[in-house]
């Protein structure tokens, strides 16, 4: 099987640090969540940060192995690992650098690095562990590695010329709408999750019904799934009484929480926060004042996506979310920097429109769409 997007998922440890040390490391499917490779091997003596960043290079090794033409997202709770090697942190310590050099190396363009909890780094740790322990590990699956394709086998791009996906297999059709205005997007109030969590106007309820028309029209809609936040929810209300659907509520979908700021505009945040402000501007990997950073709200997002594409395959469901998880998924799909989300500007009640097909790849297909200009 040809795989076009894949999570490698990396750890390491030392029982002493230095002391007896191993890695483990896997390669995912992110639709089927389907191990494709794994391995865990000891190393001697070394220190964690030797441990995890030698995982980082066993996953990347089997994701170039049995994925060769994939684009990879990079999963690991070593927050030094992963800051490293996206170029926010330097590499002061010697050991580490020659190990940093490999990485990159193997990583490809574009490879998404992302920190996780403990928690959701077990089935890696699990791996570095009974590597230690003595425990023998076999390679997932057991069949050779997929053959490098062949020259007929068309490459992303020419998939994208010829309308993506593999014939057949329809692809799962995920419609973006962002919610009608509030009183706080009319007045350009920043409005989290854990904020105010204010009604639709006026204004935004029409915005709502225009949008519900535009889909009835558009017809062909399986679900409509909602963020559990009052304006998202209104929204999903009036689009699913046109549609004659029910509506089912996802917290994965809910806007990123900006703490302290929630409910101020930005010149009100720029006065009396501007350390903070500016240090949120440079990085995705810092929160407000006790919210959630982007790069959280992105893996909260993906979960999400990767949900509804397990439970509606192939069909065609509407999303109503906010401002900040619909740009992580465009930003996704184009594989762009995360910095690309502070150029994207989203209004209120607008559609955007992805597919996502069973072969992992995606497309863009329209985004900020405004249904009461369309006819």
């Amino acid at each position: 099987m040809t795989y076009s997007h894949v999570i490698v998922e990396a750890d390491g440890g030392s029982r002493g640090n230095p002391g007896p040390a191993a890695y483990g490391a896997l390669v995912r499917d992110p639709v089927s969540g389907k191990v494709i490779a794994q391995q865990g091997k000891t190393l001697g003596i070394a220190t964690n940060n030797v441990a995890e960043y030698s995982g980082l290079i066993a996953g990347l090794e089997l994701a170039r192995e049995y994925a060769p033409d994939a684009s990879i997202e990079v999963r690991m709770d070593s927050k030094l690992v992963i800051e490293q090697m996206a170029g926010r942190w330097k590499i002061k310590h010697p050991d580490l650098q020659p190990l940093a050099i490999k990485a990159q190396g193997l990583a490809p363009f574009g490879t998404e690095w992302t920190w996780v909890p403990r928690a959701q780094n077990a089935a890696a740790d699990a791996l570095a562990n009974n590597a230690l322990d003595g425990v023998p590990i076999p390679l997932q699956p057991s069949a050779a590695p997929a053959a490098a394709p062949v020259a007929t086998e068309p490459s992303d791009q020419q998939k994208a010329m010829r309308g993506w996906g593999t014939p057949g297999e329809p692809p799962t059709h995920l419609i973006f709408l962002r919610h009608g205005e509030t009183p706080h997007t009319a007045e350009k109030r920043f409005s989290g999750s854990g904020g105010d969590d204010p009604a639709l106007s006026e204004n935004g309820r029409a915005q709502a019904a225009a949008a519900a028309a535009y889909l009835a029209r558009l017809g062909g809609i399986d679900a409509v799934v909602t963020s559990p936040m009052r304006r998202a929810r209104e929204t999903a209300d009036v689009v699913a009484a046109r549609l004659g659907l029910d509506v089912a509520v996802d917290n994965g979908w809910v806007e990123c929480s900006f703490g302290d700021w929630d409910g101020h505009t930005f010149a009100e945040i720029q006065e009396k926060w501007p350390d903070a402000l500016n240090a949120w501007l440079e990085s995705t990997t810092v929160a407000p004042p006790g919210g959630e950073s982007f790069d959280a709200c992105a893996r909260r997002a993906r979960s999400a996506r990767d949900g509804l594409l397990t439970r509606h395959p192939g069909k065609t469901v509407v999303v109503v979310t906010h401002v900040t998880p619909i740009k992580l998924m465009v930003r996704s799909v184009l594989q762009a920097p995360m910095s690309s989300i502070f150029r994207m500007e989203l209004r209120p009640a607008t559609l955007t429109d992805i597919h996502w097909y069973a072969d992992g790849l995606a497309s863009l297909r329209s985004f900020n769409v405004q249904p009461d200009l369309v006819s």
